[in-house]
């Protein structure tokens, strides 16, 4: 099962591996009329019903299969309000081959006589909620009519994210789903098929621009509503707590503070005005920061803990025990990730290690692909946590799903780029699951290296990824 909203992030990520919106369109309008076909006769009266997006584009598509049928396709609002370039052409096509259509600017204008056969196309899986003029007059008229309903991929008033049934959604008697099943759809009393339109495996595995969907904002949203995060880190060094944070903050973080030891806090602060410092007395992190250092961690959606920390026996029996007593989502990486194999926690851990840190995890890899990926899941399913194994293909796993990411070049062996990926995980982490804000995280970080590589070749260094986040967020 595929919620709509997932959909569209697998939909995108087909278009970004080469199988474009416009031909999966064609997929499913073929698969709509083949159900038409088996269960109509060319003398019956076919009626299609389509709205403005791209449900009302795979149905103009069914209207052209459908040719010896001689259907009627109304399609509710202005030609000119179409809202995708894609389904504007598809009905184009019918005007030009001269099918029959007629547009219905409300629902006054609505008579759709005595059909045998309706295609309910008028809402997608984008549009929840009770329906509106003119879809609500279309919906009344089929209930009273004898005809057979077919709605293209849910029927129109079904939430495709929850499930839940408007109060007057169509009541369809068949529904052609794509790709895989919708929440909703086993309660209904109707036939449902699901129909392979042709979307690779792989784009639901390979982390793409799809996936970048995710990141979309509210407009109306108020500082601190799009994530806090808290990087912990600093002592023995103090570029990779700045670089982790202002890394966060690119990503889109509304505010990112910095805990480190007093002795770097000026050091740390003096990278840029843009981050908030929160300090704990002494040379490096100690066991008895851990009380103030979790009363800083409890305003915040997400943590960063490991950049530039160290590995004393000090620091580390600080940060198991931190790690132990935090329950929210915490970024580990650095020489914190030691300690993970360890300890028992409440916490959501997204560990982030490259080879050698996943090795001394007790992880194996392989340089097979797919072996490598296997590995990483079982790992990850018997640590209880989501790890992002870091290399020429990035792979993400919780246990359960195992996502992998292909961007990325050889400039990023450079010292300071995990810093910059614990600090975009961060930020998503803030706002998102783990399986999901570590897929981005590395998908984001890769495609920033990909964009400053066409400056620096492979001679940039970490901290030119920074200014390059903003612009790899971009789905264009």
């Amino acid at each position: 099962m595929i919620t709509g909203s997932e959909m569209a992030v697998v939909d995108q990520n087909a278009a970004a591996l080469g199988v474009t919106r416009k031909q999966l369109m064609e997929s499913s309008g073929n698969a709509v009329a083949r159900t038409v076909k088996e269960i109509a006769d060319p003398s019956d009266s076919v009626v299609i019903v389509a709205g403005r997006g791209n449900n009302g584009g795979d149905a103009f598509v069914t209207a052209r299969f459908l040719s010896g049928y001689d259907p009627t396709t109304y399609l509710l609002g202005r030609a000119e309000n179409i809202r995708t370039d894609i389904a504007r052409e598809n009905w184009a096509a019918l005007q030009q081959s001269g099918y029959d259509t007629e547009q219905l600017r409300d629902g006054t204008e609505v008579a759709l006589g005595d059909p045998d056969v309706v295609v309910d196309a008028m809402l997608g899986t984008g549009i929840s909620g009770a329906l509106r003029e003119p879809a609500a007059t279309v919906t009344e008229q089929l209930r009273d009519t004898e005809a057979t309903v077919i709605s293209v991929d849910i029927p129109s008033g079904l939430d495709a994210n929850t499930g839940e049934l408007a109060p007057n959604a169509v009541e369809a008697d068949r529904v052609v789903t794509f790709h895989d099943t919708k929440p909703g759809l086993s309660e209904l009393d109707a036939t449902v098929t699901v129909a392979d339109i042709g979307i690779p495996e792989m784009a639901a595995t390979v982390v793409e621009r799809g996936d970048l969907r995710r990141l979309a904002r509210d407009p109306g949203s108020h500082k601190g509503e799009n994530g806090e995060v808290l990087v912990i880190g600093g002592g023995p060094y103090t570029g990779a707590p700045a670089l982790a944070a202002q890394a966060a903050l690119r990503a889109g973080a509304d505010l990112v503070r910095v805990t480190c030891p007093t002795s770097v806090a000026h050091e740390i602060q003096g990278y840029s005005e843009d981050l908030i410092v929160r300090p704990v007395e002494g040379r490096k992190l100690e066991p008895g920061h851990v009380g103030p250092v979790m009363e800083f961690a409890a305003g915040h959606d997400a943590l960063v803990i490991g950049p530039g920390l160290g590995e004393s026996g000090e620091t580390l029996e600080a940060t198991e025990a931190l790690l132990k007593a935090y329950d929210g989502t915490a970024v580990v990486d650095a020489d914190a990730l030691t300690v993970v194999p360890d300890i028992e926690t409440d916490a959501s851990l997204i560990c982030t290690p490259h080879r050698g840190e996943f090795v001394g995890m007790g992880g194996e890899t392989s340089t097979d692909r797919d072996e490598r990926a296997g590995l990483v899941a079982e790992f990850a399913a018997e640590l209880g946590h989501t790890v992002l194994l870091k290399g020429p293909t990035d792979v993400i796993s919780d246990g359960d799903r195992t996502r992998v990411s292909r961007t990325g070049n050889a400039g990023m062996t450079v010292g300071g780029t995990g810093d910059v990926l614990a600090g975009v995980t961060g930020a998503f982490a803030a706002r998102l699951g783990s399986i999901e804000a570590a897929g981005l995280g590395a998908y984001v970080t890769g495609r920033a290296g990909d964009l400053t590589a066409e400056t620096y070749g492979s001679g940039f260094v970490a901290s030119d990824l920074l200014k390059r986040l903003p612009e790899a967020k971009r789905r264009d």
